[in-house]
């Protein structure tokens, strides 16, 4: 970490309201300072062109994107940046997608202020960091099967109401095959119907609603 400036950070959340709160956080930091701020995912790439920010806090529901596709866009422009997601989301899923494309850190906006930025000197210094309720978030599915990508396209049809026939028509697919995706979907959540397989998979980040 340099000690000669300050860390400088951007934020991107389409809440102007999140945005001056961090940005009023950061700002009283002595050893930081707010250089950015996006509404976006597209914007948030066109300000770290411009203001190339050490660290960045990215919100995960964007308007045009995911903040884990708006962050896997940066970092493939710029493979040696910080990207931490600051959310309010705490599904396992969402957390494990996060880590494996590339975030340093994944906080909740629920987190004391001061647990903020201690995880932004930590990522700034070139540490991950994961606080110890998202960490049992993960560990407390560490050894569940994932589902397979057709099995969450199946699950997103079964959320807005299709039926097997409806399900299988869409994906081109036999209704047998949709029957089968459905018993092992409803296995690997512990769920005993289709509806609480949904519950499941929303609370735990698989799906939107």
């Amino acid at each position: 970490m340099r000690t000669d400036t300050k860390i400088r950070v951007a934020t991107v959340d389409d809440h102007p309201l999140m945005r001056d709160g961090i940005a009023a956080l950061i700002n009283s930091q002595p050893d930081m300072e707010i250089v950015a701020g996006a509404a976006n995912g597209h914007e948030a790439l066109l300000l770290y062109r411009v203001h190339l920010p050490d660290v960045v806090l990215m919100d995960l529901r964007l308007p045009d994107m995911t903040g884990i596709d708006a962050m896997s866009a940066i970092l493939r422009e710029f493979g040696s940046g910080k990207v931490i997601i600051l959310t309010t989301f705490a599904g396992d899923a969402e957390i494990r997608r996060a880590l494996s494309n590339g975030a340093s850190g994944y906080i909740l906006k629920t987190s004391p202020p001061d647990e903020i930025v201690t995880v932004i000197r930590r990522v700034n210094s070139g540490k991950r960091y994961i606080p110890p309720d998202v960490a049992a978030r993960l560990a407390e599915f560490l050894g569940d099967e994932s589902l397979t990508d057709r099995e969450i396209e199946v699950l997103r049809h079964v959320a807005e109401g299709n039926r097997n026939r409806d399900i299988a028509e869409s994906l081109f697919i036999s209704e047998e095959t949709v029957k089968v995706h459905v018993k092992h979907i409803m296995d690997k959540l512990g769920a005993s119907d289709r509806t609480q397989a949904v519950a499941i998979a929303v609370r735990r980040g698989m799906i939107d609603l």
